[in-house]
This record gives C-alpha cells, sequence and structure tokens, in this order.
C-alpha cells in the first residue's frame, strides 16, 4: 500500500533529502507534496489528502507550532498523522508536540533507518485507532 507524503520544510535540501530517504529505505511513496513552510502546508491540504505529514518545526511565515496548532482545530486534518522532523527536541518541544497531536518525532540529523522505523510507527499507530 502506497502512501501520500507532505514534506513540510523551509530547506529545500531537507525536503529533497527526506523524500530521498523515504524513497532508498524503501517506503511506498505514492505521491510526495513538499511546502516550505505552515502556510503553504495548509492550502496545498485544502487541495490534495496526504496521509502523513512530516514537519519541520522553524521555518518561516507559520513554524511547525502554528501549523500543528491549526491541524488539531480542523476536524478532518487532524486525522492526519504528523511525523516532527526537528533540531530542537528538549523534552519541553517534544511534549508540546504530542499535545499538539503529533504521533512521532525524529531528532535531526537522523538516520535513514530511523526516520523510517518511526514513520512505520506512526502510521500503524494511526491504522490501529
Amino acid at each position: 500500500m502506497s502512501f501520500n507524503v507532505l514534506i513540510v520544510d523551509d530547506s529545500p535540501a531537507m525536503r529533497s533529502f527526506v523524500r530521498r530517504v523515504l524513497e532508498y529505505s524503501g517506503f511506498d511513496i505514492g505521491e510526495c507534496a513538499q511546502a516550505g513552510n505552515g502556510e503553504e502546508a495548509l492550502a496545498l491540504l485544502q487541495r490534495q489528502w496526504m496521509d502523513v505529514i512530516l514537519t519541520d518545526l522553524n521555518m518561516p511565515k507559520m513554524d511547525g507550532v502554528e501549523f500543528l496548532r491549526r491541524l488539531s482545530r480542523d476536524p478532518v486534518l487532524r486525522t492526519v498523522p504528523v511525523l516532527v522532523v526537528s533540531t530542537d527536541r528538549t523534552d519541553r518541544r517534544v511534549q508540546q508536540m504530542f499535545g499538539l497531536g503529533a504521533k512521532g518525532y525524529v531528532k535531526k540529523p537522523f538516520a535513514a533507518e530511523t526516520l523510517r522505523e518511526e514513520l512505520e510507527s506512526v502510521l500503524e499507530g494511526n491504522h490501529a485507532g
């Protein structure tokens, strides 16, 4: 089964890197969309369904925290599992993101296998509930 993936990060290089990691790790990607911030991601999500979202936190215009807040307020979009991929791994930040509905958290830099395992865990958890 393939999954539509949305990668949200202000760095085009990081978005490409995450996509390559997913492809090379054997993750079955259907559509892979990209957005440079939360604002762009929300606009894209209004037009196209995604099965999972991988988002950075530190971005211009709308950061990952506000993006998750907006997702959590939308009855449809809050059902899409979110995996945070960020350099900020403080306990406070991780708890805040889980409190806003994130299903997983990966700290940059990461090993390809770590991203794949966390993503699989997030998707399995979504289908179990």
